[in-house]
């Protein structure tokens, strides 16, 4: 047991320490030897744990997908009980971040774009968008969406949009222009909401 939770905590280490780096500099903009520098563990311990960077890369991007479907879910949730208010309130979950520490940009974009097609990376990064538009999708459905995937799929682009614009314009209002598309989209596939997702 004393074993595995080392092996836990090491790991965390590890990518606790890789999230920061690629957080600020990009996938490619970080080698191995920086996380191992950085973290402090032996070449020989992280190779154990990760036997390449795109293993690294994809143990990064599914914890980053475990912490961010939370704090989305947090925010739908904080809206209130009805699945339409939560569509449009999963939005703060955007602006919390913001907030937070300014807009660096979405991970799972940035990988699409770094990620070989054929890597673990790209694979984790698809795992997460069709486990986000599952949900959406899901949640349009409880919200008597006439059309649940087709209001998912614009929600889901406003998402990425609103991270993408974020990044370049570093400005709140993008969240805030992109939470009021929402509103006015999950109003327009559930007007029987119509004053509820306000």
């Amino acid at each position: 047991m004393a074993t595995r939770v080392r092996k836990t905590n090491t790991e965390q280490k590890i990518l606790e320490t890789a999230a920061g780096l690629f957080h600020r500099h990009g996938l490619r903009g970080v080698g191995v030897d920086q996380v191992i520098a950085d973290s402090g563990v032996a070449k020989s311990t992280l190779y154990a744990h990760f036997r390449t960077k795109d293993e690294l890369i994809a143990a990064y991007l599914r914890r980053t997908d475990e912490s961010w479907m939370g704090r989305l879910q947090a925010a739908a949730e904080a809206a209130g009980a009805d699945p339409a208010e939560r569509l449009v309130g999963l939005f703060d979950a955007l602006l919390a971040s913001f907030d937070r520490h300014g807009f660096f940009g979405c991970p799972f974009i940035s990988a699409a774009v770094e990620a070989e097609l054929d890597s673990k990376a790209h694979e984790a990064t698809v795992a997460h968008t069709r486990r986000r538009q599952e949900w959406l999708t899901n949640l349009a459905g409880a919200a008597g969406a006439a059309e649940p995937a087709a209001l998912a799929a614009h929600l889901g682009l406003l998402i990425d949009g609103a991270l993408a614009s974020g990044r370049l314009l570093q400005d709140r209002a993008v969240v805030d222009a992109a939470k009021t598309a929402a509103r006015a989209a999950v109003l327009a596939q559930t007007p029987q909401h119509a004053g509820t997702a306000e």
